[in-house]
């Protein structure tokens, strides 16, 4: 019984893997950059769960995931697109020193101050993807461009 339980959850992780793939393959890059924000505001969450619970090495992974995500935001910023790209760069700079001190002092109040920062931020993005036309965002679909070619401003 614990072998077909075991094939059966294989499947549905398999199957679910494969999605994630299809999804981000043919996002566009607004959707790609709130999934992004989505992501980062998910893994921020659980780590002040978990530095709540002193379950530091819980925290730690999602710190250092939430450090990767800010990476590539940092990357994929044009600085040439807009003239607020710089000051965005400054808050994910800002951000990514703030997850390195809560994960190497164990300080929940920079895990709060990035969720402080990074939440207002992930809503104007979805609000930004929102207002592209439909058919504008049909064509700017994403087909792994390689780090810092997203062009997101």
């Amino acid at each position: 019984m614990a072998d077909v339980m075991t094939a059966v959850l294989s499947g549905v992780n398999a199957r679910r893997a494969q999605f994630n793939r299809d999804v981000i393959l043919t996002a566009t890059p607004a959707h790609l950059l709130t999934m992004l924000y989505d992501r980062l505001l998910l893994d921020l969450n659980r780590a002040e769960a978990a530095q709540e619970a002193e379950d530091w090495a819980t925290g730690a992974e999602n710190l250092l995931h939430a450090q990767d995500i800010v990476a590539e935001l940092s990357s994929t910023l044009d600085l040439d697109a807009w003239d607020g790209a710089d000051a965005l760069l400054g808050v994910y700079n800002f951000v990514a020193r703030a997850l390195i001190y809560a994960n190497t002092h164990r300080d929940i109040a920079s895990t709060k101050l990035c969720i402080t920062l990074i939440e207002p931020l992930r809503l104007t993005w979805h609000e930004a993807a929102q207002a592209i036309p439909a058919g504008a965002a049909a064509q700017q679909t994403h087909t792994l461009q390689p780090a810092g070619v997203l062009g997101v401003a």
